[in-house]
């Protein structure tokens, strides 16, 4: 019997590392893309014992980026895709420079739409297919000091509502939205907000992260918010004028805000 099939983007570290490294047990081949790690470094970061882990490098910002994925799966019916690919930005949006905003549409927005369209396409045909989205509970928040990345990912959690209820007469196919909080990734790193309470704060654990969001999709769950303080934060948000969310997101986000650190 042929092993299933998963394509899982972002997996370079954190999250997307994490829910590779559970598909691997769980008995699928992978195909793993990464834009930061060495991509030979990858099979032996997933510690698979069998099957095929394939690694590849792909700019998941562009059409092309992503047509390289489909194009490395090269014809294999997928049986699960993990789109965890992401790009965070901080920092005051009038200091920001246009291609550096464009960079986390085009990825967190743009590429996944494309890449979830053509993948769903063939699970639409077979009646098939389990499909994770990142998220993140920052969709619930009118984002200060990082107002790109927030808008995208409430178009994210907006999406895939619709996106559910457009397919919801195919029974065999499950799509889950992943909601997390602030996770122990290079996440905040990269988005030049480590002199920000957010970015110094104790953060979740990605493999707990990862293990909640995989549980959620096997279990045919809509959405999965990971830890109980971030299922708070989301209720908050539901109920809290925009304004004073946008105050709160300011105390966290704001360039300056970090915690001094003791010697």
């Amino acid at each position: 019997m042929q092993r299933k099939f998963a394509v899982i983007t972002g997996a370079s570290s954190g999250i997307g590392l994490e829910l590779a490294r559970i598909a691997s047990r769980e008995g699928y081949d992978l195909l793993v893309v990464a834009d930061r790690m060495a991509i030979e470094d990858l099979p032996a970061a997933l510690g698979a014992e069998a099957g095929t882990v394939e690694a590849i490098y792909a700019d998941l910002s562009t059409f092309e980026g992503v047509d390289e994925v489909l194009a490395a799966a090269a014809g294999r019916p997928i049986d699960l895709l993990c789109a965890n690919a992401g790009h965070g930005l901080g920092r005051e949006f009038l200091g920001q420079e246009p291609q550096e905003w464009r960079h986390v549409v085009d990825t967190n927005v743009t590429g996944t739409l494309y890449l979830l369209q053509a993948v769903l396409k063939d699970m639409s045909r077979r009646n098939a297919g389990k499909v994770l989205v990142t998220g993140s509970i920052a969709g619930y928040l009118p984002g200060s000091f990082q107002a790109v990345y927030n808008a995208s990912k409430a178009f994210i959690d907006n999406f895939t509502d619709a996106l559910r209820d457009e397919l919801k007469e195919k029974d065999g196919i499950v799509i889950t939205t992943l909601m997390p909080g602030p996770t122990e990734t290079e996440f905040f790193e990269r988005a030049d907000m480590m002199d920000t309470d957010v970015g110094t704060q104790d953060k979740d654990d990605p493999a707990k992260v990862a293990k909640d969001g995989w549980e959620a999709l096997m279990k045919g769950e809509a959405h999965i918010v990971s830890g109980w303080k971030n299922k708070i934060q989301k209720t908050i948000a539901n109920v809290t004028p925009a304004s004073t969310l946008a105050g709160m997101h300011r105390k966290m986000a704001q360039p300056g805000t970090a915690e001094p650190q003791n010697d």
